[in-house]
């Protein structure tokens, strides 16, 4: 499945939120530094999905807010 997550970064929470039909907005402390803010995110859907990390992949957008990725069940 893929899906769009908007990223906030150095936010004062982690937390996920599905906005629409496979569109997320994700709120991490990490800064988006040394790719810190995209490895967050893939841990929050992780769990959200109940999947292992492996199975999540930044498809497109590992520079900006709005990024694609795949998750593999």
């Amino acid at each position: 499945m893929r899906i769009e997550v908007l990223v906030k970064p150095k936010s004062s929470k982690n937390e996920l939120c599905e906005t629409g039909p496979n569109r997320y907005t994700a709120w991490v402390h990490e800064p988006p530094l040394e790719n810190r803010a995209n490895l967050a995110v893939i841990e929050l859907l992780a769990e959200y999905f109940k999947v292992s990390k492996s199975n999540v992949s930044l498809l497109r957008g590992s520079k900006g807010k709005k990024k694609l990725f795949e998750i593999n069940k």
